[in-house]
This record gives structure tokens, sequence and C-alpha cells, in this order.
């Protein structure tokens, strides 16, 4: 090939690559490969992409520099015969709910403008704009719910859940601990109400009146003393737990807050707009006989189905069949990345990282770009095998349509296909950072230092589990009802390793991580949307009564279960998905685990430390007396830049270290705490191996295979997959308990297939210390590795939420009785 057909890349260094050479052929889908933290991502995306955006942002006006996200200049000698780049990375969904597939893809606003000007109007009407269709807009949305669709009230029930407490004893239970909570109940004893009789007992219109009064007398409290304390008579002012509910959940900023008082709220649709947020008027509009909610609410399959009739019935050149070619086609394309379950007026919140970033591609694949370089990073995330033919169909068409595809993907059938390959490694962290090859997929086989090799050799099968474990008992949920499952029957073997399957949207994880968790919640008395918590007490009896019924338990997701049986037997919840861990870089790996505390412990023993009296706190950065005084434990100052956006740059008091000159005079066997916070994982195991509790943590780090993290990594700097085996590594560090039930969301998302080895084994110990495992998971490996597959679909969205087959593996494999049992079958005979 000539040289100009080619992106070269010289002395590339960024994070861990080591004076990086590498040629990748234009015009090709290249897979990189190797395993998590060889240097993937920060090749493809640290290097190229950055690059590119690097030198694209070099013709745009300073001012407009400072509106876009830039991926900072990477550490690179040199890149040639490079085209302009998009990068599609993982990013968790945020947003609001108002953030939709729709806003999303923009298919929205062509749906918008097709009712503007080619819907059908009632007699007399006026014309409306396409704002006029927005619940996002105050010309479309619904005044009384101001475009949610939902309003919130509590009802007595909400707010006392247990009526046989007194108000002193709790029976309020949405007011607040503390000193607040205190205010109410003597408040209303001075308003001459017995707060020492049971709920039920007093006077109905007393109740009535503490709930949901508007009145707010203000009278003098002398509030009763306690613990010797003697407190002055105060002007109390007394709120109805109606408004101080509603006024709290609408003016808290605090998450964990809003959460709390979520629970005490009863959502019902808007009584205007019927739920369906949008102005009279606007839904008086129809388009193939139905108003725009309706249509937004189908899924895409469905919508896509509608929109291809109706463009039959109009001339192609008028404004309906202009608006309907665009709108079909942009639709389809979604449809064919395998997401054709959704709806466009599904919430961004809810959809899953792999999720977002098809339907950003599908976005990306109607602005008929060529001679681009497109960025992608793991697009196979959280897509049934059944799905990928799809997938691959359309990066092959990126590829045809004269751009290069650069792949970061662990997903080895994708893999397989490609033109190129470009191994990186042979470790992690500070072990890997090579290339090991570059050139045809077949030619790895030539690489032993490889560890993708083994993976990608033709010979290479997944296993089945010799002999799954006999349940030592089982959790049964009946007439499960939540998103599309509908009447579910489901019973999960306790003291097993479930994985539950099913394409995309086969209600997988609305039964695991929300129906299942908030039943398990609420028996064992936990507040909503806790991860975990420490097991119930063996006296427990407040809990739900076995085989009772448990109706809408979980605050906004709208389920219900008709009966749950066999819940005595799980005592503790661990709930271990991707979300961060950490929302500011003030949070990173030492101080979420833990082993930090231990580190600072010993830092403070030390001679030195003794001598100046430090406690522990002296080396934490967040603390003011050893941290660094110029960036207050930050490690960086931020830089405001007139006409560009700000910049971070090393603090240039303490370089970066977080901490006062004084405090790194201090050394544990030579090394400083900032030196300690410097370390990687794999590093830190043998340079702490004095500080047993700090080596418990780090085993179970490196376990999971994240040994090339450094201790000091910002929260903000992880990955969703990273972040969720680190909360597996802070759980494995506690002792087994029996009768603890552990609930994975895609465990597998970002790892590579040796790594996907090592984490099975460590769910399998989970299982063998006496706990029950439940898995939602596309991976063959884990798949075929469980006791029990539950297997949902057949198919998304609506063709989904039904129990497709349940049993062993082996049963499931020799059955094949939807696409997850074919699909095993010929992983298990055919290429892995």
């Amino acid at each position: 090939m000539p040289r100009d057909a080619f992106i070269e890349v010289r002395g590339a260094r960024e994070h861990n690559l080591r004076d990086v050479d590498v040629r990748l052929p234009r015009e090709a889908v290249v897979a990189v490969t190797g395993i998590s933290g060889s240097g993937k991502s920060s090749l493809a995306f640290g290097t190229v992409f950055a690059e590119a955006q690097r030198r694209y942002l070099e013709s745009v006006a300073p001012y407009a520099r400072r509106l876009i996200q830039q991926a900072g200049v990477p550490r690179v000698t040199s890149v040639t015969g490079l085209p302009p780049a998009v990068a599609l990375q993982q990013q968790r969904a945020a947003g609001s709910s108002r953030s939709s597939v729709g806003t999303v893809t923009t298919l929205s606003n062509s749906l918008r403008m097709l009712f503007s000007r080619a819907g059908t109007y009632p007699a007399g009407a006026e014309r409306l704009d396409s704002d006029a269709f927005s619940a996002n807009t105050a010309a479309g949305a619904c005044p009384h719910c101001h475009g949610v669709g939902v309003t919130y009230d509590v009802s007595e029930s909400s707010v006392v859940p247990d009526p046989s407490l007194s108000i002193r004893q709790g029976a309020v239970a949405a007011w607040p601990g503390a000193w607040l909570g205190k205010n109410f109940r003597d408040i209303l004893a001075t308003l001459g109400h017995d707060v020492d009789r049971p709920w039920r007992e007093l006077d109905p219109e007393a109740r009535r009146w503490i709930l949901f009064t508007d009145e707010q007398p203000v009278v003098t409290v002398h509030a009763e003393r306690e613990a010797g304390r003697i407190q002055r008579p105060y002007q109390g002012r007394w709120t109805s737990v109606r408004a101080h509910v509603l006024e709290t959940f609408a003016s808290t900023r605090s998450a964990p807050v809003r959460r709390r008082l979520r629970g005490y709220l009863d959502a019902t649709p808007c009584p205007v707009c019927g739920g369906r947020r949008l102005r009279p008027e606007a839904l008086a509009v129809t388009f193939a006989g139905q108003d725009i909610a309706d249509l937004a609410a189908r899924p895409l399959a469905e919508l896509t189905a509608v929109l291809r009739a109706a463009a039959a019935e109009h001339e192609p050149e008028s404004t309906a069949g202009t608006v309907l070619a665009d709108l079909l086609g942009r639709s389809e394309l979604v449809v064919d990345l395998g997401l054709g379950y959704l709806a466009l007026d599904r919430a961004v919140p809810t959809l899953s990282s792999g999720e977002l970033q098809r339907l950003r591609l599908a976005t990306q694949l109607r602005s008929g770009l060529f001679g681009v370089v497109y960025v992608l990073d793991e697009p196979s995330a959280g897509l049934h095998p059944a799905d990928t033919e799809a997938l691959w169909a359309v990066l092959l068409g990126l590829r045809d349509a004269g751009n290069t595809v650069l792949l970061v993907e662990h997903d080895l059938e994708l893999v397989r296909g490609a033109d190129w390959l470009v191994d990186v490694g042979p470790g992690a962290g500070g072990a890997g950072g090579r290339v090991l090859h570059s050139g045809p997929v077949a030619g790895l086989q030539a690489v032993p230092a490889s560890a993708t090799r083994r993976f990608l050799d033709p010979a290479h099968r997944p296993r089945l589990r010799p002999a799954p474990r006999a349940p030592s008992g089982w959790l049964s949920l009946t007439g499960v009802t939540a998103h599309n499952l509908r009447g579910l029957d489901v019973a999960l073997p306790l003291g097993a390793f479930t994985v539950v399957t099913g394409v995309s949207g086969a209600g997988k994880s609305t039964l695991v991580t929300q129906v299942l968790a908030e039943v398990v919640r609420a028996h064992l008395g936990l507040p909503a949307d806790v991860d975990e918590e420490e097991p119930a007490p063996e006296d427990a009896d407040d809990a739900p009564q076995e085989g009772g019924p448990v109706a809408d338990a979980g605050p906004g997701i709208g389920w219900s279960v008709g009966r749950v049986d066999g819940l005595a037997a799980v005592r503790r919840l661990v709930v271990v998905d991707q979300r961060p861990i950490g929302r500011t870089p003030r949070s990173n790996l030492a101080t979420y685990t833990g082993l930090f505390d231990a580190v600072r412990t010993v830092f403070a023993r030390t001679p030195e430390a003794r001598r100046r009296r430090w406690t522990a706190s002296w080396f934490s950065f967040n603390v003011a007396a050893g941290r660094c005084p110029t960036c207050k434990g930050e490690g960086f100052l931020v830089v405001r830049m007139l006409f560009l956006p700000g910049t971070y740059a090393p603090c240039p008091t303490c370089h970066g270290s977080r901490y006062a000159a004084d405090t790194l005079e201090v050394t544990h066997r030579g090394r400083t705490i900032a030196d300690v916070l410097d370390l990687s994982v794999d590093d830190a195991v043998t340079a702490l191996d004095d500080i047993p509790a700090a080596v418990r943590g780090l085993t179970a780090l490196r376990d999971v295979g994240l040994g090339y993290l450094r201790l000091g990594q910002p929260a903000t700097e992880l990955s969703g997959g990273e972040a969720q085996r680190i909360k597996l590594a802070t759980e494995l560090q506690r002792s087994r308990l029996t009768g603890t039930l552990y609930l994975l969301d895609e465990p597998t998302t970002g790892l590579h297939p040796s790594d996907v080895e090592r984490l099975l084994r460590l769910l399998h110990e989970l299982v063998d210390a006496g706990s029950t495992v439940v898995v939602v998971e596309h991976d063959a490996a884990v798949a075929l590795g469980a006791d029990w597959l539950l297997d949902l679909g057949p198919g998304g969205g609506d063709a989904g939420g039904r129990l497709v087959d349940a049993g062993p593996p082996a049963d499931v494999v020799r059955r094949r009785a939807g696409p997850t049992g074919t699909h095993l079958a010929r992983r298990l005979t055919g290429p892995a």
C-alpha cells in the first residue's frame, strides 16, 4: 500500500505508552485490543483523536474554542496521514428526564416538524409551530405539570407507613431526624396534640390538620430538657407534613435527601394532560391517526412501520414526503443498530452507556461524512451477540463510504472480522504500553507475548461448568410487572451463580437491578436505592412477611410483584453497578476502598510524626493541617483564560503532590505519603506489605484486574467498568457472610477476555463462601460458566419481557429456545 494510505504515529508517550511507533491503514476497520489498562485508549483516543482535534482547533476562532470540550495536546513526536476524526466514547447516561432518545438523535425535531407542517388539525384550529409540540418549551408544555407528565403529592399512608407508632416514636417517617424533626414534634405538643398516643388513635381531623393544613401558626416552644442540656424557649412556626415534604423535595440540591423524600411521595399522572406532557391544542393534532405523544411512545421498530406506510401515501416532493423520508431514514438506522425496542420518549438516564453510544453513532451515520476517522470505544457494550451482525454491517458501511474505523474492542467476533489488528500490552499500566502486533488479525498467532492471542485462536472455545451447584433454596417472584415485564414469574436458585441473559431491551436490568433489588431492600428494611448495607439483625421482625405481596415499593419505577417467597434466606444485599465512586478528584481509589486510612495511620506512627505530634489526619489532603495551602489539596490550579476555556495547571507550590512541604518530610520505607499515592496497585502490594489492612484491599483490587491503577487516581478519571470493579474489590475485602445476595449489571464491560476469566473465578469464590450471585450479562464465557441461566426475551421492548428459558446452561444450550441458547450453542462448536 502507498505510504499515504496509512496514519503513521511516531513516539507516542501518552499515559503508559512507551515511545510507540505504529502504522494504521486508512479506509479500513482497525481493531485495537489488549488487556484492561494496557494503553489501548491512550493510543486511540489520547493520541490519534486528540491530535486530530488539536489540528482542527487551530483553524477555529479563539472565542469558539472555549465552547468545545477539548481532549488536550497529546504527547507524541508526530502523526502523519491523519484525516479529521470523530470520537464516540462510552459515557454513562446522564442528563435530566427531559433528555430523551428523541432529543439525542434529533428525531424529535423532525417528528415535531412533521406534525407542525403535515398534521391533521381540528376544524378552525390555527397551525402550530414545531415548538408547540415539545414538552420542553413553554409553548408546548402542559401548564399544570410543566411538561413532566406526573404530579407528586403525599398521602397519609405514604408519610405514615406504621400508624401503630406515636409521633414521638417516629410515626411521621417523612420528617427529618435530628433537631428539625424534634422541632416539629415539640410544636405539635405545644399546640396541644398528643405526641405519645398511637397515630391511628388520634382524631381523624387532627391527623388531617397535621398532614395537610395550610395554616402556619407560630407558638412559643418550651422544649424538653435532654441529656442535661437546658434549651431556651423559642418561637416555632408550624409547617404541615405535606408542605414540608413538597417544598424540600422541590428545593433541595442534595441527591440523597431528594431520593429519601421521593420514597414518601405518590406519583400520579398529571390530571390535565394524562401524563402526556403536552398542551391540549398540541395533542389535538394527529398524523396517521395518532397524536405525537402516541407516536413518541411507540418502540422505534413500530414507529418506522407507521412512517413507512405514511410515506407511501405522500408524494416524495411534498412537505410531508420530504420530512418523512428524513425521519424514516434516520429511524431505520437506529433500528439497524439493535435499538428498535427504544421509544423516542425514553429518558436518557435510563439508557446504558452502550445504548447511548449507538444512538450517537446512528446520528453520525446520517451526516454523510467521508474521509473521516471514527474512533469508537467498545460499541458492542450492552449488545446481545445476536445483534452484533447489524452493528458490524454499520461499521463496514462507514468503511466502504471512505472512512477509517478505529475500534477499541473486546468482542472477539468483531475483532476477528477487522481488516487490521493492533494489539497493545503485554500487561497493564507500567507493564503495558507497547504495540505487540500491528497487521492482519491472523498474524497475532505468531506473538506469544500477547494476552489476546489465545482467545483469537480458532481452536479456542468457552467451556460449560462441569457440575452446576445444587441450590440451597429458591427465591421466587410471581407476577412481576415493570416496564416491559408483564406478569413475569421467575425463580432464582440461592447459594448459586445465576446469569440473566437476553437481547438488549429484554428486561434484564429491570428485573435484577430495579425490581429484585428493591424487593430485597424492602425485606431488609433498607431505604430505596441503598447499594449495600450491613446484615439485618437476627431478631428483625419488621420485614414483610414471607410470601406476602409487595407493590410499588420502588420509588419512581412503577413496578409491582404479586408474591415473593424465599426472602428469609437473604440477610444482606450488595448491588454492584457502574455508577461513579465519587464526583470530584478528591475521591480516589485509596480513599474509596478505605486502605488509605491504614496507610495514614502507619505514617502517623513513624518516629518523626510522633515527635511532631501529628495524627493520621495530618496526612489527609482533605484536612487543612497537612495539605498544600496554595491548592488546598487539589494538586492543581484552574487557570482562567480570556477567550479560551479554563485549563488545569500543576500547583506551583506542591507540584501536584497535594501536600505541604513539611508533611513530605515524613517518610515510611523511604516514601512520602505523596509517593504512596503515586504507586500503582501492583507496586503497592510489595511496597506496603507491612500494612496488613492495606494489603487486603490491594490484593482484592489486583484480583479484579485493576493492578494498573494508581492509588491516587481521581474517581473522575475512572470508567464505569472500573468503578464497578472497585466496588466489587471493596466488597471482597470483607468477611464472607452467608446469606449475602450480590447483584451485578454487566460486570464484564470494558474487560479483556483474560480479565473476564479472573472476574469469573472471584464471583464463584463468593458463591463457594455461601453467597448468592446474580449477574446480568451478555458474555458467553460468563453465561456458560454459570450454575443457572435465566433467559428473557425473545426480543426487546414490547417483544421482550417474557421468560424464554431457565435452567443449567447445558440444558439451555440443548433446547435452543431463543437467541441466547442458539448463540451459546454456536460458541461451543464454532469460533469464539
